[in-house]
């Protein structure tokens, strides 16, 4: 049997955080909301969980969920790898709508589905949802709704659509921000959108070189019209080499979504190449 807890009241939270910390611990779900939209959240080292989750959403492993944790410091503890560019979008956009995808520490005991060696992360900026995650440590969440249903924007709907699947609702009111969080992959030699969300295009390229949807990397004119040295020169049907191929991301667009109220990309719009860990649905959520 599900319950229903509130969280709009920081000086009156406590009981409420209380009943999901405890839902968590024993491998419960629970919605809670975020600065996108509403998340189904689960115990990201708790693999059967993680399945419940996936369950819950009608979604499979080849769609896993996106981490939400508190704070900036987890990053480094969850994931490897992480270039220059890629921490300055962190350290701007955390906490925010803003979901990185980067390669997981390898040695970490979880099974959050087919990530591909992947990690999909996002620190959300809403009060409830980081009291919370300081303490439960790192969620796996995904958007709160039913897989092609819209992602909820208040607990009632996110309650129509999973039901008693989840153990614990925590009602913050609506969902402040409504947008699921844009989702870059930083798992390759260029960080690219997989999904356009809360933080656009431009202002993440006032911190970092960004490539947006579909777009790849400027070859220099030098390098575009040099000659083939094998080549004479004379009628020559040389194919000059491919641009770097993006790699995998998430299918878009999701987010929880966009949203899950999170990722990866995977909100009930999360985005799919081929080694996929954001949530199209995701929020970040």
């Amino acid at each position: 049997m599900s319950s229903v807890h509130p969280v709009t009241d920081p000086n009156a939270w406590g009981s409420s955080i209380d009943e999901a910390v405890n839902a968590v611990s024993r491998g419960g779900l629970i919605v809670l909301p975020t600065d996108t939209v509403y998340g189904i959240g689960a115990d990201a080292f708790d693999a059967q969980a993680v399945a419940a989750l996936l369950a819950a959403k009608g979604r499979g492993r080849q769609m896993p969920p996106p981490v939400l944790v508190p704070d900036t410091l987890t990053l480094d503890g969850l994931a490897t790898d992480v270039s220059a560019d890629a921490r300055a979008l962190v350290e701007t956009f955390w906490p925010g709508g803003f979901t990185i995808i980067l390669p997981a520490q390898p040695s970490l005991a979880w099974d959050l589905g087919e990530t591909h060696g992947t990690v999909a992360l996002r620190m959300p900026d809403h009060p409830a949802a980081l009291a919370l995650l300081r303490r439960t440590g790192p969620l796996a969440v995904s958007s709160a709704n039913a897989t092609g249903r819209p992602a909820a924007l208040d607990v009632t709907a996110a309650q129509e659509q999973l039901g008693d699947s989840v153990t614990v609702y925590l009602d913050g009111g609506d969902a402040p921000g409504g947008v699921a969080s844009t989702i870059v992959d930083a798992t390759g030699p260029h960080l690219r959108v997989v999904r356009e969300g809360a933080v656009s295009l431009e202002r993440m390229r006032e911190i970092a070189p960004v490539l947006g949807l579909g777009e790849e990397p400027q070859v220099p004119d030098d390098e575009a019209q040099a000659p083939d040295p094998a080549s004479d020169g004379a009628g020559s049907d040389d194919v000059p080499p491919a641009d770097d191929v993006p790699p995998a991301g998430d299918a878009p667009p999701a987010g929880d979504a966009p949203a899950e109220p999170g990722l990866v990309a995977a909100p009930s719009t999360d985005p799919a190449p081929t080694a996929t860990t954001s949530d199209p649905e995701a929020n970040d959520g």
